[in-house]
C-alpha cells in the first residue's frame, strides 16, 4: 500500500453486541462500524431496537449488556458510566429527554460546556433565550426540546453525535433552524462547503429529511434486533419508500 493513502480510522465499533431491556433481549448480536468523519444513518420499523441501540452507545442505565463490547477510538467502553463517554466525545440527543425538575437549561449547559470543549452564550442562535431559566425542559414543545438538546450538544462540542429522530415532532418553522444547527454542529459551518470539523454522526430517521442538511455516507437497517443491511443511504431509502422493509411488524 502507498504511504500517501490514508486509510480512514474506526471510530467507533461494535461486535456482536447483545442487550437487554425491560426483562427481553432488544439486540440480538448487532456489529457494525462507524469510521472518523463518517456520517451514518440508521433505519428500520418500530420497535427494531433503533432507540436502544443508541442508548446503549451512550451508556444510558435502563439498558444492559449481555454480551459483546462496545469500543471507542480504540477502547472498551462497555463498562463505562455515561459521563466517562460524554469526556471521551460521545454526545446524544435523544427523542424523548425526561423533563429535569430543579435544574435550570442554562445551568445544565454551563456544566456541559466545563466538561465538554464548546462555550456558553450561545442560545440566541437557538431560539432558546427565555428558557435559560426555566427547568430543563418542563412545559417545552417538541420543537423546544429539540432546540434545548442542540444547544446542550453545542456546548458539549462532541467528536461523536447520535441523534434520536431529529425530524420528530418538529414544525415546518423550526426544521429549517435544527437541520441547520445539526450541520453545523457535524461540520462547523453552516454554509455547506467547507469542513472545520471531523465530527461522525450516527442519526436515527423515518423520513430521511435530515440527511437533505447534512448528508449520509453510509446506512444501516436493524430489523428485529440484527443489522439487515448496510449501504447506500439514499439508495435504501428509495427502496424502503417504495417496498417498505418486509416484516410483518412494520
Amino acid at each position: 500500500m502507498s504511504p500517501n493513502i490514508q486509510v480512514p480510522m474506526s471510530l467507533l465499533e461494535i461486535k456482536d453486541l447483545h442487550v437487554e431491556a425491560g426483562g427481553r433481549e432488544i439486540l440480538k448480536g448487532v456489529t457494525m462500524n462507524i469510521e472518523e468523519g463518517e456520517i451514518c444513518v440508521l433505519f428500520g420499523p418500530n420497535g427494531s431496537g433503533k432507540s436502544t441501540l443508541l442508548s446503549t452507545i451512550m451508556g444510558y442505565g435502563q439498558t444492559t449488556v449481555t454480551s459483546g463490547k462496545i469500543i471507542f477510538k480504540g477502547e472498551d467502553i462497555t463498562g463505562m458510566s455515561v459521563d466517562q463517554r460524554a469526556k471521551l466525545g460521545i454526545g446524544m440527543m435523544m427523542q424523548r429527554p425526561p423533563n429535569v425538575i430543579g435544574v435550570k437549561l442554562g445551568e445544565l449547559v454551563k456544566v456541559t460546556a466545563a466538561n465538554g470543549k464548546g462555550t456558553t452564550g450561545r442560545e440566541n442562535e437557538f431560539n432558546m433565550q427565555d428558557f435559560m431559566e426555566r427547568d430543563v425542559n418542563v412545559g417545552f414543545s417538541g420543537g423546544e426540546i429539540k432546540r434545548s438538546e442542540l444547544l446542550q450538544l453545542s456546548a458539549q462540542s462532541p467528536d461523536f453525535v447520535m441523534l434520536d429522530e431529529p425530524e420528530s415532532g418538529v414544525d415546518l418553522e423550526n426544521i429549517g433552524l435544527i437541520g441547520k444547527k445539526v450541520h453545523e454542529l457535524i461540520y462547523g459551518s453552516e454554509d455547506g462547503k467547507t469542513r472545520e470539523k471531523n465530527v461522525s454522526a450516527f442519526v436515527i430517521t423515518h423520513t430521511g429529511q435530515i440527511m437533505d442538511y447534512i448528508g449520509a455516507d453510509k446506512a444501516f437497517v436493524l430489523i428485529h434486533g440484527k443489522i439487515a443491511r448496510e449501504g447506500d443511504p439514499m439508495a435504501i431509502l428509495e427502496d424502503i419508500k417504495q417496498n417498505g422493509y418486509g416484516v410483518d411488524d412494520e
